[in-house]
């Protein structure tokens, strides 16, 4: 947890307590060498039994564990607000306009959260939705079968924002417009927004040419390029959604992590 350390974030309070060992056993990896395993994987979309030992990190079943039991704890969702709310304290969230969109990835064993991917000729696949603010920061993500519409979890991955803190006020989850493109051009879709007092910004099909919104929609759009250079994610491999998900936090917490050192280091 370097960069948390670098950041001033107090990170040993978001890791759940060690379990008992009544009957003894051998000592439990330290959770500073496990870490090191977790984004390696992450980075590079090595399978879990060849992590190179050298690392100090531990087997691959090892850190698999650990990775699994902190998702259970709700670590790495809570280690992506921690950054956000650092970050919503500095005023380096633009919650004037936000964007969203899905990206499709290629799920190679199935699993939970698949389908059919009606862009790759029926075979198995997974969506990455991401809500993103006016400077490509990741807001709230979600995980959705490949088949399903990109209008579906609008209202989930909207919902899924946060309460961010503030320099000033209450906490804030909502931004005050939200652009889209055509894949959300229902009437749903907007009426499902200004139930949240949030101004709709949707490209309307057969009206509006594709280019117009996206001058404010293009960070959704490199934020999820962002994403694919994690290469674990970039493909998925995990048949798990739980794992999936818990790579898909750390990756948004380390993009995070890069504002939060724009502007705090």
């Amino acid at each position: 947890m370097l960069f948390l350390r670098r950041t001033g974030i107090p990170w040993e309070p978001l890791l759940p307590p060690e379990p008992p060992k009544p009957k003894g056993g051998r000592p439990r990896l330290d959770n500073r060498a496990a870490l090191p395993g977790f984004l390696f994987v992450l980075r590079t979309g090595i399978p879990w039994e060849v992590l190179p030992v050298e690392m100090g990190c531990g087997s691959g079943m090892t850190c698999w564990r650990r990775l699994h039991a902190w998702q259970q704890a709700g670590v790495w969702a809570r280690l992506h607000r921690v950054l956000l709310d650092r970050l919503g304290y500095a005023n380096a969230i633009n919650w004037e306009r936000a964007a969203v969109d899905s990206a499709a990835v290629a799920a190679k064993r199935g699993g939970e959260a698949t389908g059919p991917n009606p862009t790759d000729r029926g075979k198995p696949g997974s969506k990455r939705h991401i809500l993103v603010d006016a400077n490509g920061i990741p807001l709230a993500l979600t995980i959705s079968p490949a088949n399903r519409h990109d209008s579906k979890p609008l209202e989930d991955v909207v919902d899924a924002v946060p309460a961010i803190r503030q320099c000033a006020g209450r906490p804030r989850r909502r931004p005050t417009k939200l652009h889209a493109d055509k894949g959300y051009d229902f009437a749903f879709c907007r009426q499902a927004l200004r139930r949240r007092a949030i101004i709709p910004r949707i490209a309307r099909r057969g009206i509006e040419s594709s280019e117009r919104l996206g001058r404010h929609r293009w960070v959704v759009e490199r934020t999820l390029a962002w994403f694919a250079r994690f290469r674990r994610i970039a493909v998925r491999y995990e048949r798990r959604a739980d794992i999936f998900t818990a790579f898909h936090h750390i990756a948004a917490s380390l993009i995070c992590w890069r504002f939060v050192q724009k502007w705090f280091c």
